[in-house]
């Protein structure tokens, strides 16, 4: 029987891995990402299967989810060793019956995690005490303004300033019909005046400057006219 005590660390970590990678992706979502993206980035991490080029670029070069994902894989790998250690001492100490007895046990036991993490009350509770404790951290306060405007997602935000040529001269921003085309005037730079999240009724004038922010390939053919 002394192969069966060692099949309860084995479940244990399981549960513990699935656990930290829930709370690890919330974490990852608290910096600006995607939900299925935070859940495949962590899954990844922690399993150390790695994700694609444009993915990787996008925890690189943020500070709070280098963090995260560096804690990832230490846990992951603490985790997979542990399971690996765990049940192979559990086989190995099993004699006779024992043997297929503690494979059904750890089967079963795999079955009944993945029911917990499937039962949508235990996970949602789960990650709602995640977030209340991360929401608490000064970490999470902020995320960068790159992830928040979806720049890695062909969205882009450009100064454009407006000669008397322009299309836009002398036109409200009603009747530029920018919003039509999925661009925002967040602001506009006149002489030495800021005007923020300008009205519709507010005249484009020459010389002003437009803060504007939308898809990119749109931006770019609104800049050649």
């Amino acid at each position: 029987m002394s192969g069966i005590y060692f099949l309860f660390p084995t479940l244990l970590a399981i549960l513990i891995s699935f656990l930290f990678i829930r709370a690890a992706s919330i974490a990852l979502m608290m910096t600006g990402l995607d939900k299925n993206k935070a859940r495949f980035q962590a899954l990844s991490a922690f399993t150390g299967t790695g994700f694609t080029t444009k993915e990787a670029e996008s925890v690189i070069n943020h500070p709070q989810r280098r963090k995260i994902i560096r804690w990832l894989m230490i846990m992951g790998n603490v985790g997979i060793v542990t399971v690996i250690v765990t049940a192979t001492s559990s086989f190995t100490a099993s004699q006779g019956y024992q043997l297929p007895m503690n494979i059904l046990i750890l089967i079963v036991g795999i079955l009944l995690i993945y029911k917990l993490a499937k039962y949508r009350g235990f996970t949602r509770k789960w990650e709602h005490f995640i977030e209340k404790r991360l929401i608490k951290s000064p970490a999470f306060e902020e995320s960068a303004t790159e992830d928040l405007l979806h720049f890695l997602e062909g969205y882009g935000l450009v100064k454009k300033i407006i000669l008397e040529e322009s299309s836009l001269c002398g036109k409200s921003l009603m009747e530029s019909k920018l919003i039509e085309k999925g661009i925002l005037v967040l602001g506009i730079e006149r002489d030495k005046n800021w005007i923020p999240t300008p009205k519709a009724i507010e005249i484009i004038n020459s010389g002003d400057y437009l803060i504007i922010y939308g898809p990119l390939d749109v931006l770019k053919s609104k800049l050649e006219e």
